[in-house]
């Protein structure tokens, strides 16, 4: 007897806890470090300065993305467990109330009501809370939050990103080192964003030029204040 082909799919929607936070690392960690590098030489800082502060700018930034990441998912995380709970207790308090209430959400996306209240009893059987959780709330194994997982992400991710700009500052010599942090920094974040849009399967020229002229942006503006403040002291 054959066995029933079974059609594999790997939705891109499963990356989205992960790849959210390892691209805001990366793309942080390349912006605030360059700009810090470039604002820094542009006030006239010797070498050893530029690295000192690039360094410790990678340092206190991935540390500063681990906790800012953990803190915020873990606050999503405490709200889906508070519905999770109220909506058990609603499930053993007025276990018929809910049936029709997920029988009225199968309805209203189209199914007639009596398969949607059948439909409804076959999950609720099965398990009416992962039921509820998913047609009510919208939380589901792929969205729910962890916390772990998109701190450990976004510190990784960030120092990689800002240690791009460090091995610049390495390997320019200092008359050069603003131009050649501001133009390398262009480019790697045009390849994060093309990156990104792949991974994402998204395409590629929106993401590049959103992530490029934002960069730009932010090293213009720190260039601009290390000059003037280079100027004033």
């Amino acid at each position: 007897m054959k066995r029933p082909f079974m059609h594999g799919e790997n939705h891109l929607v499963a990356r989205i806890g992960w790849m959210r936070a390892a691209v805001l690392g990366a793309n942080d960690g390349i912006i605030s470090t360059a700009s810090l590098i470039v604002g820094v030489a542009a006030a006239g800082a010797v070498k050893g300065d530029i690295l000192i502060a690039a360094v410790a700018g990678l340092v206190a930034g991935a540390m500063s993305m681990a906790a800012g990441e953990f803190v915020s998912v873990s606050a999503q995380s405490d709200t889906e467990q508070a519905d999770l709970a109220r909506e058990k207790t609603e499930l053993r308090e007025a276990p018929e109330s809910e049936l029709r209430e997920l029988a009225d959400i199968y309805t209203a996306r189209g199914l007639d009501p009596d398969l949607a209240r059948q439909v409804a009893v076959q999950l609720t059987a099965k398990d009416a809370l992962g039921a509820h959780a998913r047609e009510e709330l919208g939380i589901s194994d792929t969205t729910k939050a962890r916390p772990v997982q998109a701190a450990l992400a976004s510190a990784a991710m960030f120092a990689i990103g800002a240690a791009l700009p460090v091995l610049i500052v390495l390997a320019a010599p200092v008359p050069a080192l603003v131009p050649a942090v501001a133009v390398s920094t262009l480019g790697f974040l045009a390849l994060l964003g093309a990156a990104s849009a792949r991974v994402g399967g998204a395409g590629m020229m929106k993401p590049v030029a959103r992530v490029v002229f934002w960069g730009a942006v932010a090293l213009g503006v720190t260039a601009g204040i290390g000059a003037l403040f280079g100027t004033i002291v």
